[in-house]
């Protein structure tokens, strides 16, 4: 629509293909195709698109992604991926991706660039195990779109650690109380440091812009007011301040702000949060979550996602 740009996000749900598995890639693609159809997105943040070898020895690349995107609207897209932390190819699983309809002007992955890795020493009824080094589990993707009125947008796509417990290593039961409630304990630690990382990250372009267009954008693996998000609003409540971010799906009526469902609790997990200046020329927010199958119910093959896909419209 001229005048105006969607930004969507949508975790796309283990996007993978492989040369045995092509008839139920070819099913995936006939759902898939027609939702980002929908979408009809400027930018889009994708979120858990793996990366595929043809065979044993080649490189990874985002087969599945291209044939995803071939002959339809994104297809000539700019693009913009993460790679394994330390390498220059993808990682097997769980990338991101950001597809452009205008240039990227500038892109980098963070990954402990501003949290350093730390060791988590276990308490002493616990010292038969070693120290626990903690990582984050994948990169946060940053680019900067030229938009076509020459104003700079900072999108930041993530994907934050879901709340299940970190295994232990050492740990003889696993499944004990105590390794559960540990584990548990340092997945939400990097759940929260890697959010930290994002917003001071945020903090950086405010410093050195005035009123910035920033949008971060992901699945947070927290719901709407959970420490995560909270800690990239920048801000006691989820309002509009100088350098907070504001969730705008919260705009969304309550009984319609899901992107998830588990055991029939519906929750939303997937966010855009934009700046002030951002926010201010948002006209719409969309969750298309109609007909959203409950993942703690849904059976293998997932042909689409379960989750669903948040658009919101700016102006130019």
């Amino acid at each position: 629509m001229a005048g105006h740009f969607r930004l969507a996000t949508f975790n796309i749900e283990n996007l993978d293909w492989s040369p045995s598995a092509q008839d139920e890639f070819d099913r995936r693609l006939a759902v898939l195709r027609p939702q980002l159809a929908a979408i009809d997105a400027d930018i889009l943040c994708l979120q858990e698109v793996d990366a595929q070898r043809e065979t044993a020895h080649a490189p990874r690349r985002f087969i599945a992604l291209d044939r995803l995107v071939e002959g339809g609207a994104y297809e000539n897209f700019f693009r913009a991926t993460t790679s394994r932390p330390g390498g220059d190819a993808p990682a097997d699983i769980h990338n991101l991706a950001l597809l452009s309809r205008w240039p990227i002007v500038e892109r980098r992955q963070l990954y402990h660039d501003i949290i350093a890795p730390w060791r988590w020493t276990p308490p002493a009824e616990t010292s038969a195990r070693q120290p626990i080094d903690i990582l984050f589990e994948r990169p946060i993707l940053y680019a900067r779109v030229m938009l076509p009125d020459g104003a700079s947008l900072h999108v930041l796509n993530l994907h934050l650690r879901a709340p299940r417990a970190v295994p232990l290593p050492g740990e003889a039961d696993r499944k004990s109380s105590r390794a559960f409630a540990e584990g548990q304990w340092l997945a939400a630690q990097k759940r929260e440091a890697q959010a930290l990382e994002a917003r001071l990250f945020v903090d950086r372009i405010f410093d050195v812009e005035t009123a910035p267009l920033i949008a971060v954008c992901g699945d947070l693996n927290c719901d709407a007011y959970d420490a995560p998000a909270r800690i990239l609003w920048g801000a006691e409540e989820a309002a509009v301040g100088p350098r907070s971010l504001a969730p705008l799906a919260l705009r969304i009526a309550e009984r319609e702000r899901f992107t998830v469902i588990h055991a029939g609790r519906k929750t939303l997990i997937d966010q855009i949060l934009a700046s002030p200046a951002l926010a201010s020329r948002c006209e719409e927010v969309v969750i298309s979550n109609d007909g959203l199958a409950d993942e703690a119910t849904a059976q293998d093959p997932i042909l689409g996602s379960l989750h669903a896909p948040l658009a919101a419209r700016f102006r130019l």
